[in-house]
Order: structure tokens, then C-alpha cells, then sequence
């Protein structure tokens, strides 16, 4: 006999009361159910975790402290060495931010990882194809990647002695023609850039700049040294793929420095330009008798150029989080990505907008000394 019990409210639960245990017929089709769901929602996660999903993930990636050492596949070794100069050493840390990007047109993300990716504020979901423009290889990629860590490098040493008022000599080397590209079979492995629209060029950021005013689909006239004799070359252009188009000429190229003392920055298996604001922070503190960074963990991230202009870069978010992560309380940031950056500031980490080297120094001298330091339109802090 069944007997039912209910209450008037139609939140309340019914309750049902049965003076038999179910039939043994009954529990095996019960048990046999059960398992049939178990096994399909296990064979649902399997497939969507193995099925590749057309995305990348970006999340917040390693930070390496600049004043510190790094683990190399030689051993642990400082991160930036100086030789030919007198060093002092920093009480405080300032740590270059990276973003770790999941995933690429070669080994793509199962659909399990991107929707945990889509429910996580931490990450970023990409399209793949914005990710990794069609076209260029996952190898060529990286590989432009490399070459601009390496230019990145370069061009910090080079803002970092300008500021303190060393001279040096620079060259703009071609590194590469891209495959495809408006300079294959127009512009060779090391050729050194020597004008460009008529005007000198001994920078990346400044030929960059001349290729953008001159525009895409026109031609725009190269003065190269080439096997020791200059030829003068056009190139014509084009746009750019992915989000932000922007004229381009299709090269890889890379700043040749003569400076009159020895940097050396060991980092390995980080790509791109967006350590240089850092590195060249962490050469001003080294060979500065002032104390920068007074104790303090400082993080940061932007490129730099030769003449301390420092760039917007990606991933700020992911670059924040990662600071706060590792102990920073102080971000430096690109200025223009102030955008990017009001609303999105963690809790207890004080962000700095610069637009220079300059102007990094100073925002350090001021959070040093107690005093209010600068800060993006519509947020403080």
C-alpha cells in the first residue's frame, strides 16, 4: 500500500512513504540506468575534451624578475648582466609579465578546455585564426617572436643608456623577407635599412612609423646597404591580417647596437616585444647609485623604443593578474592601454600609466618617496 502526505504550500515537497523495498527487477533496471548515464556523461566529457575546438586560450603567464637570476639550460644565471661598468645592487624586484597562450593552429584546445576558458575571468578566449593569421606557419610565428624578444632586448639597452647619457651606434638589419610577403624577393637577409621615405632610419619603432604614414598599396622607397654598395629599392606595402590592419612591408628585422659597455639578458622560451619597458628598468636600476625599486615588488610590461617611448601591448589583464599573483604591488603600464586597463585593476595592485622611460623612473621615485603617483582617467590607483 502507497500513502502520500502533502502539504498545502507549493514550495514544500511531497513526500511519499512505501511499506515494500522496490522489486529486485526494479533496482537492476534502476542500477543498469544509472550507469548508462554515468557512462554517457563520461563518453560526453571524453569527446569534448579530446574533439579540438577552432580557438587558443590566453591566461596569465610566469613572471621573471629582472634584477634577479633565471633558470636557463645552462644553470641558474642573473637575468641581466653588465660588464664594462660599475653595478649597484637594487633592495627590491621588478618583474617583467607574461601571458601563456594554450594552443595553436597545429594543436588546438578540446572544446572541455575552451569552455572552461569562456566560464573562467581569468582567460581569454581567441579565435585561432585571429590568433595565428592564415598564411604563416606556427613556426615562422615563433620564430618572429624570438626575433622580436631579441630586438625588444636590444632597443631596452639601448633607451636604458640613453638615459643615463652613454652613447652608442645603431644599424636596422633585415632578418627576414616573409614567405609571401611585399619584400620576398625584393629585400635580402642583411641588408641594412638606411632610409626609408627619404628620411634615416636606425630603428624598428621609427621605420615602423615611416611605413604607417606612407600607407598600403603605393610604393615606398628603401635606401639599403647591400654587400657593401647602397641600392635604392621600392617596396609597395600592404595591410596587415588579423584585427588591427596596419601598413606593413613584410620583414622581420632586427636593431644592430654598438655600445660601449656589455649587457646581456638570458630569458629563454619567452617571445615578443612586450618586456622592454622592464628590461630597461631593471639596466637604469643596475647601473643607477639611487635605489629604485626600495623594497618594493615591482611588475610591469610594455615595449620600448631605442629613444624610451614605451608601446601599448596584449594582454594587459592577463599581465596584471599575473603580477599580483607573484607578489607585485606596483604595474607599470603602457599609457595607451588605459583603455584596456579602467575597470579591469585587481584589488591591491596600484597601476601606473608611462609613456616613456622617463616617466617610469619618476613614477618609482614618487611611489618611493610616499606620494601620490599617476594613475588612467576614470579609475585611481
Amino acid at each position: 500500500m502507497v500513502m502520500l502526505t502533502e502539504t498545502f504550500s507549493s514550495r514544500s515537497p511531497v513526500t511519499i512513504f512505501e511499506q515494500d523495498d522496490p522489486t529486485r527487477v526494479i533496482q537492476q533496471r534502476s542500477r543498469r540506468a544509472g550507469w548508462l548515464m554515468l557512462g554517457l556523461t563520461a563518453l560526453i566529457a571524453v569527446g569534448l575534451s579530446l574533439l579540438p575546438a577552432p580557438y587558443v586560450i590566453d591566461h596569465p603567464g610566469p613572471t621573471f624578475d629582472t634584477l634577479g637570476s633565471v633558470e636557463t639550460s645552462g644553470g641558474d644565471v642573473s637575468l641581466i648582466s653588465i660588464s664594462g661598468a660599475p653595478t649597484y645592487e637594487p633592495s627590491g624586484e621588478l618583474r617583467l609579465t607574461t601571458v601563456t597562450r594554450s594552443g595553436n593552429p597545429e594543436n588546438l584546445p578540446g572544446w572541455l578546455d575552451v569552455v572552461t576558458g569562456w566560464l573562467d575571468p581569468s582567460r581569454t578566449v581567441i579565435p585561432v585564426d585571429v590568433a595565428y593569421p592564415p598564411g604563416v606557419s606556427v613556426e615562422a610565428n615563433l620564430e618572429a617572436a624570438q626575433i622580436e624578444m631579441r630586438n625588444s632586448q636590444q632597443e631596452s639597452v639601448a633607451a636604458a643608456l640613453g638615459y643615463v647619457g652613454v652613447p652608442y651606434t645603431s644599424l636596422l638589419v633585415v632578418a627576414q623577407a616573409m614567405e609571401g610577403g611585399p619584400s620576398e624577393g625584393v629585400l635580402e637577409s642583411d641588408d641594412v635599412v638606411v632610409q626609408a621615405a627619404g628620411q634615416s632610419v636606425s630603428d624598428v619603432s621609427q621605420l615602423r612609423e615611416i611605413i604607417a604614414d606612407s600607407g598600403a598599396g603605393k610604393p615606398l622607397e628603401l635606401l639599403v646597404e647591400r654587400a657593401g654598395r647602397l641600392e635604392t629599392i621600392e617596396v609597395v606595402p600592404r595591410l596587415s591580417e588579423g584585427d588591427t590592419r596596419v601598413p606593413m612591408i613584410g620583414i622581420v628585422v632586427s636593431g644592430r647596437y654598438e655600445f660601449p659597455i656589455e649587457v646581456d639578458i638570458a630569458l629563454e622560451n619567452v617571445g615578443g616585444p612586450s618586456a622592454g619597458l622592464v628590461f630597461a628598468l631593471g639596466i637604469v636600476e643596475m647601473l643607477s647609485k639611487e635605489d629604485l625599486t626600495s623594497g618594493t615588488v615591482i611588475a610591469g610590461t610594455g615595449t620600448i623604443t631605442a629613444g624610451g617611448d614605451v608601446g601599448s601591448i596584449g594582454g594587459i589583464r592577463h599581465k596584471m593578474l599575473g603580477a599580483l599573483n607573484d607578489g607585485a604591488s606596483v604595474f607599470l603600464a603602457p599609457a595607451s592601454n588605459c583603455p584596456d586597463i579602467v575597470g579591469h585593476i585587481p584589488e591591491g595592485l596600484v597601476v601606473v600609466p608611462v609613456a616613456t622611460l622617463s616617466e617610469a623612473v619618476d613614477a618609482l621615485r614618487l611611489f618611493a618617496a610616499g606620494e601620490p603617483t599617476p594613475s588612467c582617467p576614470g579609475r585611481s590607483g
